[in-house]
């Protein structure tokens, strides 16, 4: 189910497999086995890539909803048996040189806790933090932040991702106005409201719902959408990202349970700081 939702998400196997660690050929494999219990395609293969059947359009719910429970109940033994771990949420991503400073820094202050890492949807910007799946996530604010406790670590400039032959793609600036008559990507139902608002720009739009950043790309890709994104980040030839002149930047923060003691967890939220200042 994992590998499944990463090809779902990324829409791509050769994406898939460097976010799962392994070599495509095998990926490929366990997907045409998954096909072949389930007696349905998941996927319409493409030189470019891939799309969901509406087979698998139903199983990415349920699976991300399995999976969800697994991490849960993976957390909760833990924790009886006494194992020492922490477990990091993260949003977005996860090749973001700060990350890989913090990684190394901390496995060198802890080095016999074991780090457990989730990666987050676009739908939750707490990756999981109010339902226990994580004990601390590295994320994008602003989201409602009752009962968290949040910690700046840096803040980036915000663009709006267009097709490259797109005539706005060749301006060096943008002002939000400017892009009132394009259609937007939009996130699920009951995605909090405070983040929704952000990536929207402040104001309702209509567009395609989705859920990973590689939909978001492809929905810029194939139909037109408009979107919003950090800039600094590599994107594909036939996309282009230009600056908002008058949008906030975007702030990445560590993120954990108000009143939460962990001495852990206060550890990973000093050692980040260092790590994305630097």
């Amino acid at each position: 189910m994992r590998y499944f939702v990463a090809v779902a998400e990324e829409l791509h196997f050769g994406r898939a497999a460097t976010r799962l660690h392994m070599s495509q050929p095998p990926l490929s494999r366990a997907i045409k086995q998954l096909e072949a219990d389930v007696g349905a395609l998941l996927f319409v293969r493409s030189p470019a890539g891939v799309t969901l059947t509406p087979v698998g359009t139903v199983l990415l719910d349920e699976a991300r909803a399995l999976l969800d429970h697994a991490d849960r109940v993976r957390v909760r033994v833990s924790a009886a048996a006494g194992v020492t771990t922490i477990t990091v949420g993260i949003l977005g991503d996860g090749t973001d040189p700060g990350v890989s400073r913090l990684a190394a820094a901390y496995r060198r202050r802890h080095p016999g806790i074991e780090i457990r890492v989730r990666d987050a949807d676009l739908t939750d910007p707490t990756c999981g933090l109010r339902t226990g799946v994580v004990d601390v996530a590295l994320t994008r604010a602003p989201f409602d932040e009752t009962a968290l406790t949040v910690r700046a670590l840096r803040s980036d400039p915000v663009g709006v991702v267009l097709r490259a032959d797109d005539p706005l793609a060749r301006r060096d600036g943008l002002r939000l106005t400017e892009l009132s008559d394009r259609r937007w990507f939009q996130f699920p139902r009951g995605t909090d409201p405070v983040w929704q608002a952000y990536w929207n720009g402040g104001l309702p739009r209509e567009g395609p719902v989705v859920r990973a950043v590689q939909e978001c790309l492809q929905a810029v890709l194939w139909n037109g959408t408009v979107g919003l994104a950090p800039l600094g980040h590599d994107l594909p030839a036939e996309l282009a990202v230009v600056p908002l002149t008058d949008m906030a930047p975007s702030r990445v923060v560590a993120v954990w349970n108000a009143g939460d003691t962990n001495p852990l967890i206060r550890s990973f939220v000093e050692i980040a700081t260092t790590a994305y200042r630097n």
